[in-house]
């Protein structure tokens, strides 16, 4: 292993020769290479893949928004979205929530539809369309029983009606 370090340490230098004081993302100097004892604990420099949608506190938000505030002078909110990471639409939506006077409104919110709540009137509605589509069905089939019929008497000269005894 170390046979591996000291070849990949010359590797290093020889870089840093041709490419003067650059260096290659993810090694720090030569120095720590070599004392380094695993060569696998440089962070990886690939980036996420997706990156987790920040959330702010009601707190945070106010806290943000009277620093906001308080700045007077040019460039001094620039610098101040500048070291908290923001643009400058969160600061005027969360200028805009607090407009409306609810500490809710600059609460994080879930997204994504919103669930239904099962209501006792829209389910019994809905069974009573279906009962009512059900004996509308009945009642096609029982006329079109009752039209064959008729026409069976017609054709056979049977009298409706009637009763045998």
């Amino acid at each position: 292993m170390l046979e591996n370090v000291s070849m990949e340490s010359q590797a290093i230098r020889k870089m840093e020769e041709m490419e003067g004081v650059r260096r290659t993302t993810g090694i720090s100097s030569i120095k720590e290479t070599e004392n380094s004892q695993d060569i696998r604990s440089i962070p990886d420099p690939e980036v996420p893949e997706k990156a987790g949608r920040r959330r702010f506190t009601a707190e945070y938000k106010l806290r943000i928004l009277k620093k906001a505030e308080s700045c007077r002078q040019k460039g001094q909110i620039g610098a101040l979205l500048r070291r908290e990471g923001l643009y400058s639409s969160n600061l005027t939506t969360w200028q805009h929530q607090m407009e409306k006077g609810t500490l809710d409104a600059l609460s994080p919110r879930k997204r994504g539809p919103k669930g239904k709540r099962p209501d006792s009137s829209a389910s019994r509605i809905a069974e009573l369309e279906r009962e009512n589509e059900r004996l509308k069905k009945k009642l096609r089939q029982a006329e079109t029983i009752i039209e064959v019929q008729k026409k069976v008497s017609e054709i056979l000269h049977i009298p409706l009606g009637e009763k045998n005894s």
